[in-house]
């Protein structure tokens, strides 16, 4: 007996820690469940004049119960297996109503399932749907009650945050930044989704804050639309310069001879990308966005063959022209998604055009003066060529990336590299004036 009694506590003790550790592994796993929350919607409203367009973006594992549909199991055909199911059920749950009562019109559009990720959850798939949301005659678009359960109907732990992306009375177009104005979320105590409501107040500055906002876009557009610029840069390189009879790049050919080529070059790429840019915010024009960019990129390795060894001498114009053609697709992007009315989409266009010019011609002006000076000394060979292969080796690497690489590292260096432009500006100033300078002493001297 007293060799039983130790085993019957030992096994006593083995039974009580067994259950111990499976009480502690159901807290821990339930613990993770709660470190690990479900990803948030969100609810981005773009304010026009006439209207209001927003983009819902939808985590799909919360979407599928709400929906009623398997989405999140078939995502990849979601958007077009459940395309008319979906714009149904979103049109049913998103319904804004003006301050006296009356409805307004909600028409939902492109659907896109693709991957997304937050902070707090990690990566996911999620939904993306377009929709425009047009006010009664005489109703404002900046203040409005938006009865909104997309998902909250079903998923009570759910939370949709609203914010402001783009308010072009106000002067705010860019589509990167987001303003959080509130969040919607169930009342667990009356057990509804309140309405929310939205009053952005009055209209900001309107046309002028509209105008004024495009052009500070356009001027943004360019200052870091750094292929855009390196075509033109790249195209600017040989424009001092005869042609020799061996038809390679010669001497310098004078003031007046440069400045007439660089005014050629420049007016014609300025016709050609503002004639797009207009074709294309009208929706008259569209191309995909990757064959835009890929164009975009061999339009720089051209022009950086060009400058190494002329390709069309005396045509430059005609080139810069017929690609520019192609850029002014790629600025026309920028502005698909403002969903203007003619009178707010024409100053748009203007401004956005002349924001575009404003940072080209300033590009231009800082730049040109000193491969003015630097063309007529024994240095721009190497100089011209030099750049030539920077812009070539650039445009073949965008290539590839814009069509074999899923990322865009190389676009990110040129971005790091993009803000030490002002020494880079500086080193070339003060090359260019030694050069000049110890050209013009040796030829006093002799």
């Amino acid at each position: 007996m007293k060799l039983t009694f130790p085993i019957r506590i030992s096994l006593r003790s083995f039974l009580l820690c067994s259950w111990a550790c499976l009480l502690l592994e159901l807290a821990s796993g339930f613990g993770e469940v709660a470190a690990h929350p479900m990803p948030n919607s969100l609810v981005v409203l773009d304010l026009q004049p006439g209207g209001v367009a927003v983009e819902l973006q939808l985590p799909l594992s919360e979407l599928e119960p709400a929906f009623g549909h398997g989405i999140a199991r078939h995502s990849e055909q979601a958007a077009t297996a459940f395309g008319a199911d979906l714009r149904a059920y979103l049109a049913q749950h998103v319904r804004p109503i003006s301050p006296d009562g009356r409805p307004w019109t909600v028409r939902v559009g492109e659907l896109q399932v693709h991957a997304a990720e937050q902070t707090a959850t990690g990566p996911y798939q999620e939904l993306t749907a377009a929709l425009w949301l047009q006010p009664p005659a005489g109703a404002s678009a900046r203040t409005f009650t938006l009865r909104y359960d997309v998902i909250l109907h079903q998923v009570v732990t759910h939370v949709a945050l609203v914010s402001v992306r783009r308010d072009w009375a106000a002067g705010r177009v860019a589509a990167d930044a987001l303003t959080e104005v509130g969040v919607i979320r169930l009342d667990a105590v009356n057990n509804v989704v309140p309405p929310f409501d939205v009053n952005l107040g009055v209209a900001g500055g309107g046309w002028w804050a509209g105008f004024k906002g495009m052009v500070g876009l356009g001027v943004r557009h360019i200052a870091e639309g750094t292929d855009h610029l390196l075509f033109l840069l790249a195209l600017l390189l040989p424009a001092p310069l005869l042609l020799t009879k061996a038809r390679r790049w010669g001497r310098f050919g004078g003031v007046r001879h440069s400045l007439l080529r660089l005014v050629k070059i420049v007016t014609a790429f300025t016709l050609g990308h503002s004639l797009t840019l207009l074709l294309g915010a009208l929706g008259w024009v569209r191309l995909p966005a990757q064959p835009v960019e890929v164009l975009i990129a061999v339009s720089i390795l051209v022009s950086a063959v060009h400058a190494w060894r002329p390709l069309f001498p005396g045509r430059e114009a005609h080139v810069a022209a017929g690609f520019g053609l192609v850029h002014g697709l790629a600025f026309a992007s920028t502005l698909a998604g403002l969903h203007l009315t003619a009178g707010p989409l024409a100053g748009s266009i203007l401004g956005f055009n002349l924001g575009i010019e404003l940072m080209q011609l300033l590009v231009i002006a800082l730049t040109v003066p000193w491969l003015l000076l630097l063309s007529q000394t024994p240095a721009y060979p190497a100089v011209r060529v030099v750049g030539a292969g920077c812009a070539a080796v650039a445009a073949l690497a965008w290539v590839l990336e814009r069509t074999v690489l899923d990322t865009a590292p190389f676009s990110a260096g040129m971005a790091r590299l993009m803000s030490l432009a002002p020494w880079l500006l500086a080193a070339l100033a003060v090359g260019a004036l030694v050069s000049y300078w110890r050209v013009r002493s040796r030829t006093a001297a002799a």
